[in-house]
């Protein structure tokens, strides 16, 4: 089944756009017609993402929160915006350390809120009633082992969704999670491709395999789309399951 969706007309910011879901998200939703502003750490990917896909790239690290907000301030006000950026730094509970914990909170939970909080901003105050859709993860509804710091950063990006919803609800933005399994970007197909290591984790997927990075971007165009008008707040799992194992 093709699934096809129309932003025609609408301006779209996405974060994470370098590599892995936020670059297939930016360009689907270049190629569903709207106007993305690219935001990622890695220039030669930005490059091709334009080429490929015609989106505008801004080269940023989203966890520089001064130079965050001055980009952010320089951008016109958005229909669509897209939280994809995150890191993982794994470790276990007992190896904690601090500068771990500030460095992921500080892109998967941080930087989120303020994109999401400056971008609703602007759209307030251009009557935009725009959708917001932050990516998180399986991590924020279950523990995984070596995962305290990531864990707590995507719980911390739900909370930070279920906020907004309450206040941004009242001028017609909604926003809404995703919580996905492990998805086989590039890098993941890398990192899972040891047999051992993917069958423990498959076990716990009732659908016994990993998701696909499609099938992660289409739920985030259905809450950004018109589709989903009546969807706020929501941490929609994408992981075959998982999550009531």
């Amino acid at each position: 089944m093709t699934i096809s969706f129309d932003f025609s007309g609408r301006r779209a910011l996405v974060t994470g756009a370098s590599s892995g879901i936020g670059r297939a998200v930016a360009a689907r939703l270049a190629q569903a017609g709207a106007q993305v502003t690219a935001i990622g750490r890695n220039a030669a990917a930005l490059a091709a993402l334009h080429t490929e896909a015609g989106c505008t790239p801004l080269l940023l690290d989203v966890a520089d929160a001064p130079a965050l907000e001055r980009a952010l301030a320089a951008l016109p006000a958005f229909d669509l915006v897209v939280n994809c950026a995150g890191i993982a730094l794994l470790e276990s509970a007992i190896e904690l350390q601090a500068d771990s914990f500030d460095a992921v909170m500080a892109v998967n939970a941080r930087a989120a809120a303020l994109v999401a909080s400056r971008c609703g901003k602007a759209m307030i105050t251009a009557g935009v009633r725009g959708s917001i859709v932050n990516v998180s993860s399986q991590a924020s509804l279950v523990a995984l082992d070596a995962h305290l710091c990531y864990c707590a950063s995507k719980a911390a990006m739900d909370a930070v969704t279920r906020s907004l919803c309450l206040e941004f609800g009242p001028h017609g933005i909604r926003v809404n999670s995703v919580n996905p399994t492990i998805t086989l970007t590039p890098m993941a197909q890398q990192a899972w491709a040891d047999p051992e290591k993917s069958a423990a984790a498959l076990r716990n997927i009732p659908l016994g395999r990993f998701a696909q990075v499609e099938e992660v971007v289409a739920p985030i165009l259905f809450l950004l789309g018109d589709g989903a008008s009546m969807i706020s707040g929501a941490a929609l799992p994408v992981d075959g399951g998982y999550t009531v194992v």
